[in-house]
């Protein structure tokens, strides 16, 4: 019999559900995906450090675990939240239980709320504060400790800590892929594509990235609020200032801009889900992306030397940036999405043909 499990909110709300997953009250920043598949993909997707992740979708689990689905080996999040958890995963691929996963990664989970009116509280309310617990007690102490939350060292705590590299044979490019936070399936499609490639810790200097001899230089998602990372910003200048080849996924994309002078800003409740509307300025067409971020670059801050070039169908946010000036490009999205949808994977080739251009 599951035990009773609370999940309070910032302002006071209090819902009751059913614990599943490791027993341990958690705190996070609540944020929800729409996602319809690719549980597997959210739980092991590094940019959902520090936060507790709640799915729109009403049933969850029922594909069982699958390792070779995992976009890293641990998940990041602090806690998970759905409608229902499948006790009774069918697939061929399936190697094991959600619950059992869960535990196993000390993740604290709750099940049995009504996650469509906890969906639209966020909707309304913004992103906030929660606490997964096992009494139903709200205390003053405990509503000011939500309210003081706040997401740190989230780059620091999901990049690698030692260089790491993936040859491929016959290599026609070589990439180094800057870590805060990769999702696995971006060196996946870069690999695929004919690059060896080539993992550094997010404080990788830019002296240390030229000195390894890049073709092209991709700038992975991640953690957190973009513009806390200092350090990382100053040293992307550089790399950007140098004339490689760039490429920018996510946060990326959002320390790439800010490089270049550019601002971003945190959004009410982000963008996460496998079915977001993006328009190519350009040409007119719509694609249906994967995303999560909560952060966007703030379009009117961009330079004069750097265009926007996709758009949030829903609220018109920047969605992709291209450089006049240097050898870049960046999107907000995910290009490389496992699970899907892998409308804008053409991407990886334009990054391509730019690295073909340079090498000329």
């Amino acid at each position: 019999m599951s035990r009773a499990a609370y999940l309070v909110l910032e302002n006071g709300t209090v819902f009751e559900g059913k614990s599943f997953g490791a027993e341990k009250e958690t705190t996070g920043e609540l944020v929800f995906t729409t996602a319809m598949t690719g549980y597997l993909e959210t739980l092991t997707d590094p940019s959902y450090f520090g936060q507790v992740v709640l799915q729109t979708f009403p049933l969850i689990g029922n594909y069982g675990v699958i390792r070779s689905d995992f976009e890293t080996p641990t998940p990041a999040l602090n806690g998970y939240i759905v409608r229902e958890w499948c006790q009774a995963p069918s697939n061929f691929r399936c190697e094991g239980n959600l619950d059992t996963f869960l535990k196993e990664k000390n993740v604290p989970g709750i099940c049995g709320i009504d996650t469509r009116a906890l969906t639209r509280i966020v909707r309304e309310y913004g992103v906030m504060t929660c606490r997964i617990q096992y009494t139903p007690e709200v205390t003053d102490d405990l509503l000011a400790e939500m309210k003081n939350y706040v997401i740190t060292d989230a780059v620091e705590s999901t990049t690698i800590t030692e260089k790491e590299t993936f040859p491929v044979d016959d290599a026609k490019y070589h990439v180094v892929l800057m870590d805060f936070g990769a999702k696995h399936n971006i060196g996946r499609e870069l690999n695929k594509r004919g690059c060896s490639l080539t993992v550094v810790p997010a404080g990788t200097t830019a002296e240390e990235v030229l000195a390894l001899n890049p073709d092209g230089v991709m700038l992975s998602n991640g953690p957190g609020d973009p513009a806390k990372n200092a350090a990382v910003i100053a040293e992307l200048k550089k790399l950007s200032d140098s004339g490689v080849p760039m490429f920018g996924i996510c946060l990326g994309h959002q320390l790439l801009a800010l490089a270049r002078g550019a601002q971003t800003e945190k959004l009410k409740y982000g963008h996460r889900g496998a079915n977001q509307p993006v328009k190519e300025l350009a040409s007119g067409k719509v694609y249906i992306t994967s995303q999560n971020h909560g952060y966007a670059v703030v379009s009117d801050s961009l330079p004069s030397d750097a265009v926007v070039s996709y758009v949030n169908g829903n609220d018109n946010t920047c969605e992709g940036v291209s450089y006049t000036d240097i050898p870049a490009f960046s999107v907000q999205f995910h290009p490389e999405a496992h699970g899907g949808p892998l409308d804008t994977s053409f991407l990886f080739d334009r990054f391509l043909g730019m690295m073909d251009e340079h090498k000329q």
